[in-house]
């Protein structure tokens, strides 16, 4: 039998995307950005995202089966991130797949889109092994999850309380005058501070609270010290050195991501880790969970850049995972959810 033939369609913020996957062969892969029309306000505003993904899903569909050389008849099923995300966003996307997959009567799959930044990795990585930890990293995200089986299990085994990585960046990158978003350019002054010259708190790693939420992260406290620090250094009329700012900055968040990580692992006798989401193109967290998987014996599997943040991949190679598998498609009226949880994998 050959393999499915899967077209993956992601809306769930920003990015309107499409994808063609067959079996583990990726065909195309178009990605729509609404970034530039939020970086005026200096965050993504839902009713301009979701006005832009009604702009763009008719031609990244349509480019997308362009550039595999198909038409919807040759599609074996559809996938569509069906939350957690932006629910006006969702909505468009999810709409848009139940009338394609209506008109040309194909099955629907609405997936979790947190876990197809898992399955994405195996276009550059492979099959993953039986007993996988993955660390999902992004804006709104920020989890340790147990992949039992791709298709059928993935079991939360931590999640942050407040603030997730990316919020915790973006929202210093404000302070520090950065253009939305903000992660990037944190990255790029990071690598040219000094990641000690600031004392910056690492939320959950100590005491008590390290010991009740070994495997949880919490980027408030994060986020509130370094704020106050570079105000009172304006209050005093200094100087902010904001090479050393974002590089402790990021060797906090990356060190206590990676930490808790690898106690994951650990805990679960697992020699492969999973990093996905946006946040996982922050090149100090890349550098660190490397050296780290190194130093203890774990393979740590990034991907490559244009695989990190949302895309239409990530749907389409979920969606390859669950017709694999035998999986029964998603009613035809089934709904979107906003705050899908994480060890919920299709609807």
């Amino acid at each position: 039998m050959s393999e499915p033939v899967v077209l993956g369609i992601e809306s769930t913020c920003d990015e309107t995307a499409a994808a063609l996957i067959q079996g583990d062969n990726l065909l195309s892969n178009v990605v729509a950005s609404s970034m530039d029309q939020h970086a005026r306000y200096g965050g993504v505003i839902p009713e301009i995202a979701s006005r832009a993904h009604a702009e763009s899903f008719v031609p990244v569909v349509s480019r997308a089966l362009y550039e595999a050389d198909m038409d919807l008849a040759q599609v074996d099923a559809i996938a569509v991130s069906a939350g957690p995300g932006l629910a006006g966003c969702l909505a468009v996307g999810v709409s848009g797949a139940k009338a394609l997959a209506w008109a040309a009567k194909k099955p629907l799959y609405g997936i979790n889109h947190v876990i197809g930044h898992i399955a994405v990795t195996q276009l550059q990585f492979g099959p993953f092994p039986d007993n996988t930890l993955a660390l999902i990293v992004s804006g709104g995200h920020t989890s340790l999850l147990h992949v039992r089986d791709i298709a059928r299990q993935v079991d939360v085994v931590g999640s942050t309380l407040d603030d997730a990585a990316g919020e915790c960046f973006d929202k210093i990158a404000r302070l520090l005058g950065f253009p939305y978003p903000g992660g990037p350019h944190i990255d790029r002054h990071a690598r040219l501070g000094n990641p000690g010259a600031i004392r910056v708190p690492q939320g959950l790693t100590k005491g008590k609270a390290g010991a009740e939420h070994p495997y949880d992260f919490s980027f408030s406290g994060v986020k509130t010290a370094v704020a106050r620090w570079i105000e009172n250094q304006e209050a005093a009329g200094r100087e902010i050195p904001v090479d050393d700012v974002c590089a402790s900055l990021a060797d906090s968040v990356s060190s206590v991501l990676t930490r808790k990580a690898v106690a994951a692992c650990e805990r679960f006798d697992s020699d492969t880790l999973i990093v996905g989401g946006g946040f996982s193109a922050n090149s100090q967290l890349r550098t660190g969970l490397r050296e780290a998987g190194e130093r203890e014996g774990i393979k740590v599997r990034i991907p490559r850049i244009e695989l990190c943040t949302d895309n239409g991949a990530m749907v389409a190679m979920l969606g390859v995972n669950l017709v694999r598998a035998g999986i029964r498609p998603s009613a035809p009226d089934f709904p979107i959810d906003s705050a899908m949880p994480m060890d919920k994998i299709v609807m």
